[in-house]
């Protein structure tokens, strides 16, 4: 594998942790400007909203551009917007701030999975992809952890000036390893990255982003209370467990793009159906502390899996125009992180326990097993619909006229 995959591991790595620590610096943040957690609660849905927006937009306003002054200019974006949150005066500033460092985040993993690919042979598409993932996946074994610890021990400010470092390091890592030849602009356009969207393929592919990994954020957007509340967990050892959800995630990401190499829509329908039975298992696996445990590290494996297949479908689905279909994934996955959550919270409200999140979790990945299964029949009648075309002009092509005998 080319090492310029680290250099894009390395800006994963930070966008990851910039992503998920603010969950844990709520109380820290609130305490210091003065608000409470459900307003500083606020700060990660504005990151959020700033993925999805920022997603689609910036892919297309830069699809002429050398994908490689993309990488890092995306980069240099989310390096200004975490400075800015290291030195926001009030939540108004933070908010904006918070939204600033999103706008980046779709296009730079959009724009970085269509590189990844181009960098290597054709069977190894989606390790490349789970490679530049693995940044993301270790983030929230390491870079959360000690940027959560960081702001509590150095005042919150000092992770997001700590994060904007990483950002530096990652601009410097693709100057130099991103290969030369990805500093031409692309000869895609953005007539023609607009025109792949409009593939029902395409589509099926981003609805199954959104309901299979709606499921995880189902489940993980409450997975705290359910560890303590079920499971038995006290309160300081929730962290210890996140971090073994990452390294469930990492498994299952590097797994995820060792077989999808190899049969790319079967290790989808497996990722998925093993989502179902992980997600349908908790209520009983979270009646005990080792079951507790062994349901984190599942739920980790079960979705990243999914996670290389399902770009490198969209990719392909769209390979007429695949930054900007690539990046609408992104903005597909922080759609089923804030449904998910909903989804969550609904099964939460109506009084059906704790763990039920996690069972409408269920319902959301046996739904994307049915878009995926949707995606498949349209696939095979595609495929099969010019073979037949081509058997009927054969037919009905006047054969020549065989040459008499001469005696």
């Amino acid at each position: 594998m080319p090492l310029a995959l680290l250099a894009l591991a390395v800006g994963a790595f930070g966008i990851g942790t910039t992503e998920f620590v603010m969950m844990g610096l709520l109380p820290e943040v609130a305490d210091d400007l003065h608000i409470s957690i459900p307003a500083a609660g606020h700060l990660v849905s504005a990151y959020a909203l700033g993925v999805v927006i920022g997603a689609p937009l910036l892919a297309a306003a830069t699809a002429r551009m050398s994908r490689r002054t993309v990488l890092m200019s995306l980069m240099a974006l989310f390096v200004t917007g975490n400075a800015l949150s290291a030195l926001a005066p009030d939540d108004g500033w933070l908010l904006a701030a918070r939204f600033l460092s999103g706008l980046p985040h779709g296009a730079f993993f959009g724009v970085g999975a269509v590189v990844a690919t181009n960098l290597v042979a054709p069977e190894r598409k989606a390790r490349s992809v789970s490679l530049m993932f693995l940044g993301l996946t270790v983030a929230n074994v390491a870079g959360v952890p000690v940027a959560t610890l960081m702001g509590q021990h150095l005042g919150w400010r000092a992770t997001f000036l700590g994060v904007s470092v990483i950002g530096l390091v990652a601009i410097a890592a693709l100057a130099l390893l991103i290969p030369r030849d990805h500093a031409q602009a692309p000869a895609v356009g953005l007539r023609r990255e607009l025109a792949a969207l409009r593939s029902l393929p395409v589509w099926l592919a981003l609805g199954t982003t959104v309901a299979g990994f709606g499921a995880l954020f189902s489940a993980y957007s409450y997975i705290t209370p359910m560890l303590t509340d079920s499971a038995g967990f006290a309160d300081s050892s929730v962290t210890l467990l996140l971090a073994l959800f990452g390294v469930g995630a990492t498994a299952g990401n590097l797994l995820g793009g060792r077989l999808a190499d190899r049969a790319m829509r079967p290790t989808l329908f497996a990722g998925l159906t093993s989502l179902v039975v992980v997600l349908a298992l908790f209520p009983l696996l979270m009646t005990t502390a080792w079951g507790g445990a062994l349901a984190v590290v599942l739920l980790g494996v079960a979705a990243f899996v999914t996670g290389s297949p399902l770009n490198l479908m969209v990719m392909e689905k769209a390979s007429d125009g695949p930054s900007l279909a690539s990046s609408a994934n992104q903005a597909a996955f922080n759609m089923a992180n804030a449904g998910g959550a909903w989804l969550g919270g609904l099964a939460l409200t109506a009084g059906f326990g704790v763990t039920s999140p996690a069972l409408a979790g269920a319902v959301l990945a046996a739904l994307g097993l049915l878009v995926a299964g949707i995606a498949y029949t349209v696939d095979a009648r595609r495929t099969a619909q010019p073979a037949t075309r081509d058997r009927i002009v054969a037919a009905h092509r006047p054969r020549p006229a065989k040459a008499e005998a001469h005696h």
